[in-house]
C-alpha cells in the first residue's frame, strides 16, 4: 500500500525557525545580532536581495567581516508588503536558486532591518545621518533618477522634486530623503556616506552624482557644491535575472523546501557584480565573495546594458504581442530567438569596446541560455515595466551610436516600434497587456493618439530628444514597422523582420 502520509507542515521562517529547517539548507552561521547599521539600502525589491544582500551574506559567513550590516528602506506605499514580510521573520527570507542542475534553497540574514519612509521619514532620516551609516546603496529603477532621457539633465519639474524641495525635511522621494540626509551630517561635521546605485543605467555612479547634486544645488547652493566635491558616487554593473515573486514560488518554496515564506526570492544560479572601488568610507570586501573591484566599469556596463538589458526589450514587448507570458517561451519561438541574437550580433556587439577577461561571443551565449532557462518562469510582463525610462537607456545608446557610421539599426527601430504597439495595451486578439510605467498616462495617450502614425511618440522629446526624431533610417525604420504591426498584425510583421 502507498505511503499515504501526510507532509509535514512548512516550517514559518524566522530566527528561532532556523535549527529547524531541512538539513540541506544553508542558513546564517553568522551572528546576526549586534551587527552595525553600516549599510542602508533603499528598495528592498527581489533584485536587490538575490544580488547585494546575498553577496553581504557571503561575505558575512567569512571571519572578520562584523563592521558591516544592512537596514533595508522602504519609502513607496506599497513597499508595506515587503515591510509586513520582513518584519514578521526577523528579516530573513528564503533564496530559491533555479536552474538546469535542479534547484537549491538558503537563508539570507544580511538584512537585519526594515524601515519604512511613509510611516516614519525621521528615523530613516536620523539612520542614514548617523555615524554608523557609512553606504546608501539604491535599487530604485531607472526611472527613480529624475533623468530627462531627451536631454540627460535632471528633470527639476518632477512633482516628486517639487515636493521634496518644499517640504526638505518631511522628504517622500529617494533623493528628498538622501539630500535631507547627507545635509544633516554636512551640519554636523561628519564625513558623508557614500552613495552606491545598483541599478542599470550606463555609468549609474556618475548619473546618480549629476542628478543628485543639480537636486541639491536647487536646494541651496552650498549644500551642492559640497555634495559635489565630498560624496563617493562608485560606478557599478549588476546582473541576475529574478522574477517578481508570485504565488506559485510561494508554494514551491513551502512545498520543495518546508519554508513558510511570506516573500521568498527565485532567481538563476549565475550572478555578476562589477564596482569601481571608490567609496569614501570604506566598503565590504565583496572582492573576496566573487565581485569584481575594477578602476572603470564602463566597458561591463556597456557589455550588460546593450546586450542583456537591451535583448530583454526586444523580446518582452513583441514576445506579449505574440500571445507569450514567459522569457523562456519567447526563446522557445524561433523568430523572437532569432531577433534577439542578430540584434546582438550585428546591430548591438559592433559599437562595444573590448571588456577586460570577456569573450564577447560567449557572453551572448550565455545569454541566450540564460533566457531560456525555463526553471526561473520570468514574466515579460516584468520586464517590460518602464519602457520609458528603459528604451532609453537601454536600446536607444546603440542606435545612437550607429547612425553617424552608417550602420543597421533596422531591429532596434523594430523594438521601439513594437513598444509603441504594445502602449496601447491589447495585443492583436484584444487581450490586455499589463503596463506599468511612471509615464504610463502620457505614454499611452500619446501611443493610442498616434496610432500606426509614430510621430505622437517620437515626438516625446524626453525620451527621443531632438535629433533622433528627425528624417534618419532610425525614424523611418520605427514608422515602417509600426504602421506594419497596424496593417499586418505581430506576426506578421515579426516574420517580415527576421524570416518565417
Amino acid at each position: 500500500m502507498a505511503n499515504s502520509e501526510p507532509k509535514p507542515e512548512a516550517i514559518k521562517l524566522n530566527a528561532a525557525a532556523l535549527k529547524r529547517l531541512a538539513p540541506g539548507i544553508r542558513v546564517p552561521t553568522y551572528q546576526r545580532e549586534g551587527l552595525p547599521d553600516s549599510i542602508v539600502h533603499i528598495g528592498v525589491g527581489g533584485f536587490h536581495r538575490a544580488h547585494q544582500a546575498v553577496y553581504l551574506d557571503d561575505l558575512l559567513h567569512q571571519p572578520g567581516n562584523r563592521e558591516w550590516g544592512m537596514v533595508g528602506v522602504g519609502l513607496l506605499n506599497h513597499d508595506a508588503r515587503i515591510r509586513d514580510a520582513m518584519r514578521s521573520q526577523d528579516c530573513l527570507y528564503a533564496l530559491v536558486e533555479r536552474g538546469a542542475s535542479g534547484e537549491s534553497a538558503r537563508i539570507i540574514g544580511s538584512i537585519i532591518d526594515f524601515m519604512f519612509g511613509p510611516e516614519g521619514s525621521e528615523a530613516v532620516l536620523e539612520k542614514m545621518a548617523s555615524l554608523n551609516c557609512r553606504i546608501v546603496s539604491l535599487t530604485i529603477t531607472e526611472g527613480g533618477y529624475y533623468v530627462n532621457s531627451g536631454t540627460g539633465e535632471f528633470a527639476a519639474d518632477h512633482p516628486d522634486i517639487k515636493r521634496d524641495l518644499a517640504n526638505p525635511g518631511q522628504p517622500t522621494c529617494s533623493f528628498g530623503y538622501l539630500v535631507e540626509a547627507l545635509d544633516r551630517r554636512r551640519k554636523r561635521g561628519l564625513a558623508p556616506f557614500t552613495v552606491m546605485s545598483c541599478d542599470n543605467m550606463q555609468s549609474n555612479g556618475d548619473v546618480t552624482k549629476k542628478m543628485l547634486t543639480a537636486f541639491a544645488h536647487l536646494r541651496d547652493p552650498a549644500l551642492g557644491r559640497w555634495v559635489a566635491d565630498n560624496v563617493a558616487f562608485p560606478n557599478a554593473m549588476v546582473d541576475r535575472i529574478t522574477p517578481a515573486t508570485t504565488d506559485e514560488h510561494r508554494a514551491l518554496t513551502r512545498e520543495k523546501f518546508g519554508i513558510d515564506d511570506a516573500w521568498p526570492v527565485m532567481t538563476e544560479p549565475f550572478k555578476q557584480w562589477v564596482i569601481e572601488d571608490h567609496f569614501s568610507q570604506g566598503r565590504p570586501a565583496w572582492d573576496k565573495v566573487g565581485a569584481q573591484m575594477v578602476a572603470d566599469v564602463l566597458p561591463y556596463e556597456k557589455m550588460k546594458i546593450r546586450l542583456l538589458n537591451a535583448s530583454h526589450q526586444a523580446m518582452c514587448y513583441i514576445g506579449m504581442l505574440v500571445g507569450h507570458t514567459l522569457a523562456h517561451e519567447t526563446m522557445e519561438d524561433p523568430r523572437i530567438r532569432k531577433l534577439v541574437q542578430t540584434m546582438m550580433d550585428v546591430e548591438v556587439t559592433p559599437h562595444l569596446p573590448a571588456v577586460p577577461g570577456i569573450d564577447l561571443a560567449e557572453y551572448k551565449k550565455t545569454l541566450i541560455e540564460r533566457f531560456a532557462n525555463p526553471t526561473i518562469r520570468d514574466q515579460l510582463a516584468r520586464i517590460g515595466t518602464e519602457g520609458s525610462a528603459r528604451i532609453p537607456k537601454f536600446v536607444l545608446p546603440s542606435v545612437i551610436d550607429a547612425l553617424p557610421r552608417g550602420a543597421p539599426v533596422k531591429l532596434m527601430a523594430f523594438t521601439v516600434a513594437a513598444w509603441f504597439r504594445y502602449l496601447t495595451g491589447k495585443d492583436d486578439n484584444g487581450n490586455p497587456m499589463p503596463i506599468n510605467d511612471p509615464l504610463e498616462a502620457r505614454i499611452t495617450e500619446a501611443a493610442r493618439r498616434g496610432g500606426a502614425d509614430a510621430t505622437a511618440m517620437l515626438s516625446l522629446s524626453e525620451l527621443f530628444g531632438d535629433e533622433l526624431p528627425k528624417a534618419n533610417p532610425f525614424s523611418q525604420e520605427v514608422a515602417r514597422a509600426l504602421k506594419s504591426f497596424y496593417e499586418k498584425g505581430a506576426k506578421a510583421t515579426l516574420e517580415s523582420y527576421v524570416g518565417g
